[in-house]
């Protein structure tokens, strides 16, 4: 699972949390400057991958949690089928069990990846401060090839949050989607199974 995941889930944790109100408001700084922090915070702790793993993870973790939406996202990625099917304590397993299987196979593949440049798409013209949703656009450059990268966020009470990331034309919320469906129909559309057997994994969006 592992070296499928590597090509999608460093993207996921080129974010931090910015310490600047600006980037809390604007959502193009907000993916831009943190990008740019996160790829600082794992150049420096690299060694820390082989001598404290937990360690390691314990900080990529602390950076990238706060950065997703993983009740909406959990929802999205359950279907509304399922997620009315599910009962309330059914629907925040899966919110718990999706949080922690992304967390900790992220850490795990981000000391496999070197140095990237990442550039960011701005707006020509100022962003309405009416708007709840946005799609910032990034350009990861690898030195020998560059690949585009798209952010679906959401502004919420707590600021800005990824709600879906398309990596190279992979939509990565529809191909989770499929995934939870195609296992359900597996279990006869047994909830609890469903969860019990869940293992994220998107794919290879062909990026190496």
């Amino acid at each position: 699972m592992l070296h499928a995941l590597k090509n999608y889930f460093f993207f996921f944790f080129i974010l931090n949390i910015s310490t600047f109100s600006w980037s809390d408001e604007d959502p193009y700084l907000f993916i831009d400057s943190n990008a740019q922090k996160m790829v600082q915070v794992l150049t420096e702790n690299f060694d820390l991958f082989e001598s404290d793993r937990e360690l390691y993870e314990n900080k990529i973790k602390e950076i990238f949690e706060p950065m997703i939406d993983f009740r909406r996202v959990a929802a999205s990625v359950m279907g509304k089928k399922y997620y009315l099917m599910a009962s309330e304590d059914e629907r925040a397993e899966f919110v718990n069990i999706f949080k922690d299987s992304l967390l900790d196979t992220y850490a795990e593949t981000l000391a496999q990846w070197g140095d990237s440049l990442i550039s960011t798409e701005f707006p020509k013209s100022n962003l309405n401060k009416e708007i709840i949703s946005v799609e910032v656009r990034q350009t990861l450059d690898t030195g020998s090839s560059k690949y585009p990268i798209s952010y679906k966020l959401r502004k919420s009470n707590e600021g800005w949050k990824i709600v879906n990331i398309i990596i190279n034309g992979v939509n990565l919320g529809l191909t989770f989607r499929n995934q939870f469906q195609a296992l359900a129909v597996s279990h006869e559309e047994d909830i609890e199974t469903t969860l019990k057997n869940w293992v994220s994994d998107a794919g290879d969006a062909g990026i190496s």
